[in-house]
Parts: structure tokens; sequence; C-alpha cells
């Protein structure tokens, strides 16, 4: 197997953090982080929990956000663990549908509207999107998602194919990394918290 160069692999590091740059370059009506850093303060404004539920690679980019939150001091959860709380009206429910709606993710947006909770979507699809319905509000990431990568080629063999590096749905989901770090950030800002408060809350049973 040929060896990868260090230039090779900044090179590949370069192009591929430049593509998930490029989504938030795009011109759209609200920005994603705006929306989710309001939602959010406001939620705990109120004293609301805040539950967070995404499926495959896009639920383990909210999970990675909630641990974020409860470093926050919020009171964060993950739909599905033994110990998450039941929803109520003054709670936020954080959804990703990144090609616009899963089976899953409609049914526990609905049920959690149906209590009153307010309900974010974030989705790369914001005009078709079945989950989008259910929301209050809605964060548009403009990536690509498998819900538009048809034609693509990972090596480039094939003739008037466009070569990515991202499959699938990697554009959108290493967005979604990116747009949490930011609104992580600017959350510490808002709710007055420094490095030492954040860093006090990682658990320490590791």
């Amino acid at each position: 197997m040929e060896e990868i160069s260090s230039d090779s692999m900044s090179s590949l590091a370069s192009k591929i953090c430049n593509q998930i740059n490029s989504v938030f370059s795009k011109s759209t009506n609200s920005s994603p982080l705006s929306v989710t850093v309001d939602e959010i303060s406001s939620a705990a404004a109120r004293g609301g929990k805040m539950f967070v539920y995404g499926v495959g690679r896009e639920g383990l980019m909210m999970k990675a956000l909630c641990m974020r939150l409860a470093h926050l001091g919020l009171s964060a959860h993950c739909v599905g663990d033994m110990t998450t709380p039941p929803i109520s009206s003054s709670d936020l429910l954080i959804a990703s549908a990144g090609p616009g709606g899963f089976s899953t993710v409609d049914a526990i947006c609905g049920v959690a509207k149906s209590k009153g909770a307010r309900v974010l979507v974030l989705t790369a699809q914001p005009e078709t999107g079945s989950s989008v319905k259910y929301a209050s509000a809605v964060a548009y990431v403009a990536a690509q998602t498998m819900a538009d990568d048809e034609g693509d080629e990972l090596d480039g063999k094939a003739k008037g194919k466009r070569v990515i590096l991202l499959p699938m749905g990697s554009v959108y989901e290493g967005a979604l990394f990116v747009l949490f770090e930011m609104v992580i950030f600017k959350l510490a800002e808002v709710l007055g918290q420094d490095s030492d408060e954040i860093r006090s809350r990682h658990t320490n049973l590791e």
C-alpha cells in the first residue's frame, strides 16, 4: 500500500474542511447558529430541559451536543436513554433530520409537540422534509445528505460524475459537529460560563 505523506493528508484535510466550511458560506434566510442558540438559551431561561434526538451518524452528533449542554450546566438528555425524563411544555426537543425526515424522528417530534414542548428541527431539506411540520423552529443546515448525493463517485473513475471526498451524509454530519461547537461557544457567553465551570462538570468516572 502506498504510503500517504503528511502533505497529502494535509491537502485532503483542507479539502474536507473547506467543503464543510462552504455549508456556512451559503446565503440562507436565517442562521442555523442564531436559531439554535436562541432556542436553547430561551429554554434555559424558562428552566426547561433539553432533549436531543437523531438517527445514525446524525444521532452521534446529537449525543455530542447533549454532552456539551450538560457541561454547560443544562438539564440535557438523549431520547432513548434509560434515565430520560418525560418532556413537558417548558422543554425543548432538538431533533436532526438531514434528508428531511425519518419515521422515528417524525414520531418523536410529534409526541414532543403534543406535550406542548418546543421542537427545533435541524435539516438540509426545510422545504420538503416531513419532520418540519412538527417544528416550532427550523435550523437550515445547507449541506449535502443522502437525499441528494446520487450520481457522485468516491474515486472519480466514472466519467461525468462529480468526485466527492465526503460520501452520503458526511457533509451534513461534519457540518453539525462544527455548528454545535459554535453553539456551545456562544451559549457559554450567553450563560456566563467560563472554562473552569464547564470542565468541572465533566465526568470523573473514566
